[in-house]
């Protein structure tokens, strides 16, 4: 499990200045939420992993802000992506392994994050995805995994990157699996949430459920009881972004992690340079 370590101080304080920043331009008001919010950092769980804190620090700022700061950003990235979306899925479609191309374009957008970032390159994410290695790369693990298994658990993480979720999983359902991608149960930061299932058009293809919570990752003892036993009965978890790899990884559940490093601490924990691109097995 990844714990807090003193570096995420500082990125607790910068995740904050984003939040403030989308949500308000009313700077006093961002002054003060930003003070109240230093009582959340300053009572960080070190045995937990960032995530725990930095639901705290979101669910916070939501509630003194009145409103979600990162609705509007989460819906101009989901048409930013819906109209890559035709050229992404030809190049899926022409590949001579669509699976192998679904899951690094499912890597490429997790660059889509502003939680963590305040800009995004997603043409270079994508061409990194698929014309470099991936740092760690358990692809024929992966593949042969999904081969034994029919029923697949996905847990979406952002929105615009649920569209780029989105040609995995339609590759996986033309591999004849039952996909049931999982969203957030409410908005915290740029995560999706039902609507953006909508949007991307995730709804049309596949089940989709919410986990009853509005932690950032999976914290299973945050999300609702039918989640649970969604996910204890799973046979295969694909599970996207940093978030959901610091929150499961160490689970006893099988789990392939699609995701990119974008924090030190996870990367020095990985032995890896941040920024690197994963699809690593659990």
């Amino acid at each position: 499990m990844i714990k807090v370590h003193l570096d995420c101080f500082p990125c607790f304080l910068k995740q904050s200045i984003i939040s403030l920043r989308l949500g308000t331009k009313d700077e006093g008001l961002q002054e003060t939420i930003l003070k109240s919010v230093l009582i959340e950092i300053q009572n960080a769980d070190l045995s937990r992993p960032p995530a725990y804190t930095t639901t705290f620090i979101h669910r916070k700022i939501r509630q003194l802000i009145g409103k979600d700061p990162f609705e509007e950003i989460k819906s101009e990235y989901n048409k930013v992506a819906l109209s890559l979306y035709p050229s992404l899925k030809s190049i899926v479609e022409k590949s001579s392994d669509p699976l192998w191309t679904g899951a690094r374009l499912a890597i490429a957008g997790n660059v889509i994050d502003f939680g963590i970032f305040a800009s995004v390159d997603i043409e270079g994410s994508i061409n990194r995805a698929l014309n470099s290695p991936l740092a760690v790369d358990d692809y024929n693990s992966f593949k042969k995994a999904l081969y034994e298994k029919s029923n697949i658990l996905y847990l979406i993480d952002n929105a615009g990157e649920i569209v780029f979720d989105r040609l995995l999983i339609e590759v996986l359902i033309s591999m004849g699996k039952k996909v049931t991608a999982v969203v957030k149960g409410s908005p915290v930061i740029n995560d999706a949430t039902i609507e953006d299932a909508f949007e991307a058009g995730i709804t049309e293809i596949c089940d989709v459920t919410d986990n009853g919570s509005d932690a950032i990752g999976t914290i299973l003892n945050c999300s609702s009881p039918s989640f649970q036993e969604i996910f204890r009965e799973s046979q295969l978890v694909i599970s996207k972004g940093q978030g959901n790899f610091e929150t499961l990884t160490g689970s006893e559940k099988k789990i392939f992690f699609l995701f990119q490093s974008k924090c030190d601490v996870v990367s020095k924990e990985l032995g890896l340079s941040t920024g690197s691109m994963l699809l690593k097995k659990s």
